[in-house]
């Protein structure tokens, strides 16, 4: 749980922050936002973006039509949000960096969550497959149509440098990221900044907690069967102990505050001694570094290994979500066949940009027309694909 010091002193930046004032600026030069800085400004870009308003019925876990307390993709990079910019306030980063990349991070996932991408990227694989992260960049650098003088958002570099390598250095980037890197470099061989590294963790942070909370709202397994898992354990013991008589679902919350709470502070306390050990001077030295220094200590990042292999067992591969997932795949790549295979089908931007039935470049353009679209979307496009009694 965030202490008293950790939100003291909430608007100083520590030296390895990266600065609005520094920043490395856009691929368009643009005039400066009158009240807002450079990452405010790539923040409120994506909240405004047609592609994060269609995360709220892209899948998390459950397709969107099975609950409406269920996370969604939209859902998921909110909660995602709140924790990268609580901990980038507690760290001394810079909060609207943090927050813009936590934001961004989903914007490339195709409907029906990891199903859908699966199924995508080996439809794609003759044709050089497909990555939800490098669509994030597809997405912000190209796919966007706001602005009439550049395509995409034409975000800041730094904001473009966390999408691209929040998971590390890119030493074999996907296409889409070295040919946008060889226009616009995006120093892949590095780490990217700290801002970058904390929206990451957080992200496991997230879903770890609001897939236990969903499994366990969905009957997908109870508390007994998480009460074996590290850190998710104490967790439920010491809720239990707050009440004896606590009905299930506020158990359920007070366990997963818990579980969110202590990821948290072990990502503080360990990221705190690293960067101690480190003693950056600037942002780039963060990025030069050998290894990551916003990190979970290793006990805590074994725990998460457990506690990820318990929700591939128990709810990624549920036979309930496993035939909502096998029926996803199979719309997604029966869509993508259909597409590809006659492009006439495509609605006409998109039918222009196609080329020829069977290419690459088609393939490309169809995985980007099918990437885009929500659950319900994709489910009505299949619809008017097939049935012949549905007007196209």
């Amino acid at each position: 749980m965030l202490s008293r010091a950790d939100m003291t002193d909430m608007h100083a930046l520590a030296v390895f922050a990266v600065r609005a004032e520094t920043s490395r600026g856009r691929l368009h030069p643009e005039p400066e936002a009158i009240g807002r800085s450079p990452f405010q400004r790539d923040r409120d870009r994506i909240i405004h973006s047609s592609a994060f308003r269609k995360l709220q019925y892209k899948t998390q876990v459950f397709v969107n039509h099975e609950g409406d307390f269920y996370r969604t993709r939209l859902t998921h990079s909110i909660e995602v949000a709140q924790i990268a910019r609580s901990c980038a306030r507690a760290l001394g980063l810079d909060e609207d960096l943090t927050e813009a990349l936590a934001l961004a991070h989903d914007l490339g996932h195709p409907p029906f969550g990891h199903a859908g991408e699966e199924a995508l990227a080996q439809a794609a694989a003759p044709f050089g497959g497909f990555n939800h992260n490098a669509q994030s960049l597809r997405v912000v650098t190209l796919l966007e149509s706001r602005y009439a003088a550049f395509d995409g958002l034409n975000l800041t570099w730094e904001t473009l440098e966390g999408l691209a390598k929040h998971n590390g250095p890119l030493p074999h980037p996907p296409a889409y990221v070295a040919d946008y890197d060889a226009r616009h470099p995006l120093d892949l061989g590095n780490f990217a900044s700290a801002e970058a590294q904390l929206a990451s963790l957080a992200d496991d942070i997230a879903y770890h907690g609001h897939d236990i909370d969903d499994g366990l709202r969905a009957g997908l397994f109870d508390f007994g069967d998480i009460a074996h898992l590290p850190i998710v354990g104490a967790a439920l013991a010491d809720a239990g102990r707050a009440s004896l008589d606590m009905p299930p679902p506020r158990l359920r919350h007070e366990t997963i505050r818990r579980v969110i709470n202590a990821l948290i502070s072990d990502l503080l306390a360990s990221s705190r001694h690293r960067l101690a050990a480190l003693a950056p001077g600037s942002a780039d030295d963060i990025r030069r570094a050998k290894t990551a220094v916003i990190a979970f200590s290793a006990a805590v990042a074994d725990a998460n290994q457990a506690i990820r292999a318990f929700l591939f067992a128990r709810m990624y591969r549920h036979w309930r979500v496993n035939r909502m997932t096998s029926k996803a795949r199979r719309l997604t790549e029966e869509l993508f066949r259909m597409f590809h295979g006659d492009p006439g089908l495509l609605p006409n931007e998109w039918r222009a940009r196609a080329g020829e039935p069977g290419s690459a470049r088609a393939a490309m353009i169809v995985a980007d027309y099918i990437a885009g679209m929500t659950d319900r979307f994709a489910m009505d496009e299949h619809r008017r694909l097939t049935d012949i009694a549905i007007s196209g």
